[in-house]
């Protein structure tokens, strides 16, 4: 299920609320996958920052996607110059 939630938010590129752990998170979400160890996950943007993190789904519960609030992935091409 939760699979199937963020494959939706991926593809109409929708913010997702849920909590991570004891504490909630809005993310934009980009793909999902597994890690090294074999767990799988999400990654993702949290709003208002600029790196991609991994978030492990057995930590994730309570989602929500956000249809009201859509978002522009932000992928580095070229690197920022001083």
């Amino acid at each position: 299920m939760k699979t199937l939630l963020f494959s939706s938010a991926i593809f109409n590129r929708n913010r997702v609320k849920f909590l991570y752990g004891l504490h909630e998170t809005i993310l934009e979400p980009y793909y999902v996958g597994r890690n090294k160890t074999g767990k799988k996950v999400v990654y993702g943007r949290i709003n208002g920052l600029n790196e991609v993190k991994a978030f492990e789904y057995e930590k994730i519960s309570n989602i929500k996607i956000l249809g009201y609030e859509k978002f522009s992935p932000i992928i580095p091409i070229v690197p920022l110059f001083n």
